[in-house]
C-alpha cells in the first residue's frame, strides 16, 4: 500500500514541481546574496548554517505548509476523483489499511521535501558563505558542530509540526468530493491559525490549534529547548484526532459517497 501510494504520489507533476521550487528557492536566495557574504546582508550570509536557518525561518509555517497540505490533499481526494476508491475497498483493503497507508506515504512525502529543502539550503551556503561558526547577533558564535545538530533538530520537529496539517489536508481529502476543496479549507486554517497568532486577545484559542508551536524550533538555537515539548504534544494530538476522524468518518459512509 505504501510502495504503491509514493509511487503514485512521486510520479506526479504537482509533486515534481513542488519539490523543484523547494530547489530553486534556496538556489535563487543564495545567488541574490552571494554578493553580501561575510555578514554584510544580515546573520543568513554569515555562514551555510545561518544560510539554512534563514531558509527555515522564511519557510515555516506558511510556504512549507502549503507544500504539505498539496501533498495531504492529493494524497486524500486522488481515489475519489479518478473512480478507485470504491475498488481499493474490495481488493480488500480496509478503511484503516487506507488510511494508514496514506499517512506514511505522507509522511515520507514530508520528510523527503525538508531533506531536498535543507540539502541544497546547506550545499549552496558552503558554496557561497563558506562553512563556518553559527553566528549570533551580540553573543558568542556557536560551534559549527553544535549548530548542525541543531539545525537537523529543528527539521525534524518541523517535519512533525507539518505532519499535523497535512494530517488534515489528507482526512479533508479522503472526504470531500475533490482534493482541491480539501486543499482551500486546509489553507484558510494555516492561514488564518498564523494571523491569530499574532492577535494577543485571540490566546486561549490559539494555543489548541498545532500553528500556534510551529516557530519554537529557534529554541534549539538558545537554552530553552524544553519549549518543544508541548509543541510536539500539540502535533500528535492534532495528528491523532484528524486520524481518527477521518477513519470513524470512513467507516460509516459509501466510499463513493
Amino acid at each position: 500500500m505504501l510502495y504503491v501510494e509514493l509511487a503514485t504520489q512521486l510520479r506526479r507533476v504537482r509533486s515534481l514541481i513542488l519539490l523543484g521550487v523547494l530547489v530553486v528557492l534556496p538556489v535563487l536566495a543564495g545567488v541574490t546574496e552571494a554578493s553580501k557574504a561575510g555578514g554584510r546582508g544580515g546573520a543568513m550570509t554569515y555562514s551555510a548554517l545561518n544560510f539554512a536557518e534563514g531558509g527555515l525561518n522564511f519557510m515555516v509555517p506558511l510556504l512549507f505548509g502549503l507544500v504539505v497540505a498539496v501533498f495531504g490533499a492529493i494524497l486524500g481526494g486522488a481515489d475519489r476523483e479518478w473512480g478507485t476508491l470504491r475498488y481499493r475497498y474490495v481488493q480488500p483493503v480496509s478503511r484503516r489499511r487506507l488510511v494508514t497507508g496514506k499517512w506514511w506515504a505522507l509522511l515520507t512525502c514530508t520528510a523527503l521535501a525538508m531533506a531536498v529543502f535543507l540539502a541544497v539550503a546547506l550545499l549552496t551556503g558552503i558554496t557561497i558563505f563558506g562553512w563556518h561558526p553559527y553566528h549570533v547577533s551580540g553573543s558568542s558564535d556557536l560551534p559549527a558542530a553544535s549548530a548542525s545538530w541543531a539545525i537537523l533538530g529543528a527539521a525534524g520537529y518541523v517535519t512533525v509540526c507539518l505532519l499535523s496539517i497535512g494530517s488534515i489536508a489528507l482526512v479533508l481529502g479522503l472526504l470531500l468530493p475533490r482534493s482541491v476543496e480539501a486543499l482551500g479549507i486546509t489553507v484558510a486554517f494555516l492561514i488564518g491559525s498564523a494571523v491569530l497568532d499574532n492577535v494577543p486577545a485571540a490566546h486561549d484559542v490559539i494555543v489548541l490549534l498545532p500553528v500556534h508551536y510551529w516557530l519554537r524550533w529557534t529554541q534549539l538555537f538558545g537554552s530553552h529547548a524544553s519549549q518543544l515539548i508541548p509543541g510536539l504534544a500539540a502535533q500528535a494530538a492534532a495528528i491523532a484526532v484528524a486520524l481518527a476522524a477521518g477513519y470513524l468518518l470512513l467507516a460509516r459512509r459509501d466510499p463513493a459517497a
